[in-house]
């Protein structure tokens, strides 16, 4: 769809547009979408996270240079395309990594390094919290964070006054609110979904046990104020605005929306807030989330409990292994070609291969392939090896080859997913899937609805992002009707005109999917020798 220039430059003159900024691992990007959610300018800074002191972190220099350079691209951006220079918004939001760990003193003092969701150095407090919590608490968790530097009797724990995650702080630098989106407040603490708030009860159950360090503050002292899609989160002040904008033509008074994590502006941004609906995002990791009708009956340390950005309850299950060793086969069938002296294309490499996989046995003809290039924590691998293996009656041709290895890229997920699905009776409607997996139209989205046996949607937006989906929220929180949920905002007045290309699970496919699934699981014990013997 064309944008009418003259149109969306009157509408950034008046201020009728939203504005997202995501502080990703590798880049900080910024959207600025008009009265339609279209994107109309864009800015992006890349960055990579240090290694110090066996920490994995960013400085707050690294922070603040690389969303002032992210904002003044995207203001640039708008000069360039529009000849208008940027001196107000609509509204704004901001989203980040979720997770890890910011401690502030009463001075606004950074106590420690920021410790981000990358770190796995909090083993003894997620066990010993979720046993407490009868609740699945992550290493990445910021109490998780907390508790392992109470139990390491670090000096700084005593000094803390605020607790919070990367956008919470960044949205508390330019508004002086101390609020986060329920959908990250659900990344630091076990919530509440009735009360959209942290759990009380799981409150007074860490007050309980660090009791005897007789710390000067209590939990609910240092945690920020939860927020739900919508609701008032401040306004950019006057020291905001110079904080943001270097220029100084950003003026202050700009509303903002609740600071997000990553899940929630990607669900925002692939329209799957609804119960009972999911999205799965696959490409070199893998992670699908669901959106439950009610609270699990079971604890699973294979399954994260997150929320969507209006506080439904979410289950997340994440693998470390996608498409590393799919692609290192694609390369190799390159490397034959370019050998035979042809010229190559990659997408059309990529699309015979995956489309030869569809003309393949359902069960894959007895072939059976691991893609684990890193350790894997649903199938409880510390390390992995990529491993291809048949028996000398399997039937072994480049159509079952290349459909073993589109399986097994969803191999991990489906064994998290088959939990939710047949232990805890999940339903689902529909499932969203974006990312690399799905680029060849048709094959991986086919192979998907095999696997969970559900339809599976792929819509043109769902490759925008977080910084849209952030944008959108922000967007929501200022065009609303009265009463108007977040769930129908995006489908009428967002996703109404896409519905995108909806692929139903075929019969062949998921009873071959499920045949796969138990040579899979048997396999895993071949799985365990290699990574032991192949040193």
């Amino acid at each position: 769809m064309s944008l009418d220039h003259n149109a969306v430059k009157e509408g950034i003159e008046k201020g009728n547009t939203s504005l997202g900024i995501e502080l990703g691992s590798t880049r900080i990007k910024a959207v600025l979408i008009g009265e339609d959610h279209t994107p109309i300018a864009s800015g992006s800074h890349d960055w990579e996270n240090r290694y110090v002191d066996h920490i994995w972190t960013y400085t707050l220099e690294d922070i603040w240079n690389g969303i002032r350079d992210c904002y003044s691209k995207m203001a640039a951006d708008v000069k360039e395309r529009y000849g208008v220079t940027l001196t107000t918004i609509g509204s704004i939001g901001f989203s980040a990594m979720m997770h890890g760990y910011m401690a502030f003193d009463k001075d606004g003092k950074l106590l420690v390094p920021f410790r981000t969701w990358r770190n796995t150095i909090t083993g003894p407090a997620s066990e010993k919290l979720t046993q407490v919590f009868q609740y699945n608490v992550p290493q990445r968790w910021s109490i998780a964070h907390l508790y392992q530097a109470i139990l390491n009797k670090e000096e700084h724990v005593k000094d803390i006054d605020y607790l919070i995650t990367l956008e919470g702080y960044v949205h508390w630098m330019l508004t002086g609110k101390r609020v986060l989106g329920i959908g990250d407040v659900a990344g630091m603490f076990p919530v509440d979904i009735h009360t959209k708030d942290f759990d009380q009860k799981r409150i007074d159950q860490f007050d309980e046990l660090v009791a005897g360090e007789h710390f000067p503050w209590k939990l609910r002292d240092i945690l920020p104020k939860a927020l739900v899609a919508g609701q008032d989160a401040g306004v950019l002040t006057e020291e905001g605005a110079k904080l943001l904008d270097v220029s100084g033509n950003l003026k202050a008074g700009i509303p903002m929306c609740p600071p997000e994590g990553d899940a929630g502006t990607g669900m925002a941004a692939t329209n799957s807030v609804a119960v009972r609906t999911g999205n799965v995002s696959a490409g070199t990791s893998v992670f699908a989330m669901v959106v439950l009708e009610k609270e699990l009956e079971h604890v699973y340390p294979e399954i994260d409990l997150v929320t969507t950005p209006a506080g439904d309850m979410v289950a997340m299950v994440h693998c470390n292994n996608c498409t590393s060793d799919l692609n290192a086969w694609v390369n190799l069938f390159r490397e034959f070609a370019q050998t035979m002296g042809m010229k190559v294309d990659m997408d059309d490499l990529f699309g015979k291969l995956y489309n030869k996989a569809l003309e393949g046995d359902a069960d894959c003809g007895g072939l059976l392939a691991y893609n684990y290039f890193s350790g894997e924590h649903i199938t409880h691998f510390e390390e992995g090896r990529p491993l291809f293996a048949r028996m000398p009656d399997s039937r072994f041709n480049l159509a079952n080859f290349m459909r073993v290895h589109l399986y097994t890229s969803l191999g991990a997920l489906k064994t998290g997913m088959d939990i939710l699905l047949k232990k805890e009776n999940v339903k689902v409607d529909t499932l969203l899937g974006h990312g690399g997996l799905f680029k060849t139209k048709g094959v991986g989205q086919r192979i998907l609805a095999g696997a969970m046996n559900a339809p599976v949607s792929v819509m043109e937006t769902a490759g925008e992002g977080g910084a849209w989906g952030i944008a959108l929220l922000a967007s929501y929180m200022r065009n609303r009707e009265e009463g108007e949920t977040l769930d129908a905002y995006l489908a009428d007045k967002v996703f109404g005109g896409d519905k995108g290309i909806t692929v139903e699970p075929v019969k062949e496919d998921v009873e071959g999917f499920e045949a796969f699934m138990e040579r899979y699981a048997e396999g895993l014990a071949v799985e365990r020798a290699a990574v032991e013997h192949m040193r």
